[in-house]
């Protein structure tokens, strides 16, 4: 049996992921979609590796580990051919290949974390909690320098390259490993969070985003993928939803959300640089997009890793 919050959850996620990719609002509300995109939109990829790691804790033996990673490899491989004509062209192609195009730099991160997390799983906890915080201080350290361009020429440049802070190490290991030690310790049967709980640190996630443009100065124009509230608010609220006790026998919400996250990008070129929609671009996107989604499901069920 799977449970239906977490996968009406995902559902929630990936929306979340594809208007941070639409940046919703930047041109007529500048500040209100800052604060979306480059903070609560940022819950998306975080607790999307948390579910991850949270199951990874199953992945106990070296058999279920190649299952694991081949299936993730594979699938990166897939979708990496898919969105060749986007990358191959670029300067950067072979970044794109090692470092996942766009958003598929979430399956490769994930693939290489699951593999350091395997090799670290029966560290003691407090140990491995120390290693998530060091890896992630160091990603925001990293991702700060770059955004306030607090150097100058290449070493500015070097630092505001996504993948020297935004890959396996310092993002996806440090939320894959949480979720990890939330299975590993019972916190989700030991620990209950409340609605109250998962609202003030999301509300906390916002004023960190509102704090960045207004005290840090951040550039609106830039990604923040790295909020110190998100190693609250994320855990916060897949516990939540975790015990939320309801279940079900089908797995095609938490296929739709995969669907929606890996074909989007697709979409959205296809909708919003097309000369063919100049009207009602963004209910055509959603349309578009939902019928996309539910192809890949049923073509998933016939060809398999697809999604």
């Amino acid at each position: 049996m799977r449970s239906l919050t977490i996968d009406i959850l995902k559902i929630g996620l990936a929306v979340f992921v594809v208007c941070l990719h639409l940046h919703v609002l930047r041109d007529s509300y500048p500040l209100f979609s800052y604060v979306l995109v480059n903070g609560l939109f940022r819950m998306g990829v975080p607790v999307f590796l948390i579910i991850s790691g949270y199951f990874f804790f199953y992945v106990n033996d070296t058999a279920k580990l190649k299952k694991w990673s081949f299936r993730i490899f594979l699938l990166y491989a897939i979708w990496s051919v898919v969105y060749i004509p986007f990358w191959k062209g670029d300067d950067q192609y072979v970044m794109n290949l090692l470092f996942g195009y766009h958003h598929l730099w979430y399956l490769i991160g994930t693939l290489f974390a699951g593999l350091l997390l395997y090799v670290l799983r029966n560290r003691p906890a407090k140990s491995l909690f120390f290693i998530i915080i060091i890896c992630f201080c160091c990603g925001y350290t990293i991702q700060y320098l770059g955004n306030s361009h607090y150097f100058e020429g290449e070493t500015d440049v070097l630092f505001n390259l996504f993948p020297a802070y935004r890959n396996f190490l310092f993002v996806c290991f440090p939320f894959l490993g949480i979720g990890f030690l939330i299975k590993k310790l019972g916190i989700d049967v030991k620990r209950k969070s409340s609605l109250w709980m998962v609202l003030l640190s999301t509300g906390a996630v916002v004023a960190e985003a509102f704090l960045n443009d207004k005290a840090l100065h951040l550039q609106k124009k830039e990604s923040i993928d790295l909020l110190f509230s998100l190693l609250i608010a994320c855990p916060l609220l897949f516990l939540y939803c975790k015990n939320i006790t309801v279940k079900t026998d089908s797995k095609i919400l938490a296929s739709i959300s995969t669907a929606i996250y890996l074909v989007h990008p697709l979409v959205m070129e296809f909708v919003y640089k097309s000369a063919y929609f100049s009207s009602f671009r963004d209910i055509i996107f959603i349309l578009v997009l939902t019928a996309s989604s539910l192809v890949l499901v049923f073509l998933n069920r016939k060809l398999k890793y697809v999604l």
